[in-house]
């Protein structure tokens, strides 16, 4: 893609970092959270993902959880040819490389990724007695025990809500500091901090690139703006990338 040519400035081997979010999924099968028909079109986020929400009404929170933890199930949800294009990319490539996700799916982890879930993962649950965090792959209730103190009562989806800070964020702000190219892949731009990235990156004078199906609040500050579905666009730019000299 004519798109790429400014990767061209880069040597193989330069420091990446890569952010995603709920559009590089949506193509697997998984619903969007601020698309016009996106899930916070239909409940409110008040409701169910703040921490506040689970003090009301933690039946209420589990349910909605437990739905997206079941559609993960579906054996039509799997990782499309962009999560396994990054995975490769991770796999391949001879400098600092990190994965940053947004999403809660496993999708990235699936096609042998080692993704950072900054907004946390829904396969997983935290105590809020004990602090400890397990693997859960079936419905959550207030019932539920945790597997390792063994109190009911105290067991959240391990998920980052609004008002909370997300994971590792020294971590990725670290990287970001240091990297030579930032790309944002279907992520809409309106979620801090993660929406924030692009900004270090640029004060660190990176080359920002963002794929997506179209431009994003905030476009402009990425010099390269690639449109198009993810299965796309993602395999060219890892190919174009896994090329440099």
């Amino acid at each position: 893609m004519d798109g790429f040519k400014p990767l061209q400035a880069l040597r193989r081997g330069d420091p990446i970092v890569i952010l995603t979010g709920a559009g590089i999924s949506k193509e697997s099968g998984l619903d969007t959270f601020r698309d016009p028909d996106g899930i916070w079109m239909r409940v409110r986020i008040e409701d169910v993902a703040t921490p506040a929400a689970f003090a009301c009404d933690p039946a209420r929170v589990h349910e909605f959880y437990n739905a997206r933890r079941r559609a993960l199930h579906d054996p039509a949800i799997r990782p499309n040819a962009a999560h396994l294009a990054l995975a490769r990319l991770e796999q391949e490539w001879p400098g600092a490389f990190l994965l940053v996700t947004q999403n809660v799916d496993d999708l990235h982890d699936r096609a042998g990724g080692a993704p950072l879930h900054m907004h946390g993962e829904i396969a997983k649950v935290r105590c809020l007695r004990c602090g400890s965090v397990r693997a859960w792959h079936g419905d959550l209730s207030v019932a539920a025990p945790c597997p390792a103190c063994g109190r009911a009562g105290g067991l959240r989806p391990e998920v980052v809500w609004f008002g909370e800070m997300p994971h590792e964020m020294e971590r990725i702000e670290t990287a970001v500091g240091r990297c030579r190219l930032f790309v944002a892949i279907g992520t809409s731009g309106l979620v801090y901090p993660a929406a924030g990235l692009v900004h270090r990156a640029l004060d660190a004078g990176a080359l920002t690139a963002e794929l997506n199906l179209a431009v994003t609040p905030v476009g402009d500050l990425f010099e390269m703006r690639i449109e198009g579905p993810a299965t796309i666009t993602v395999p060219a730019l890892v190919d174009a990338l896994l090329d440099l000299p």
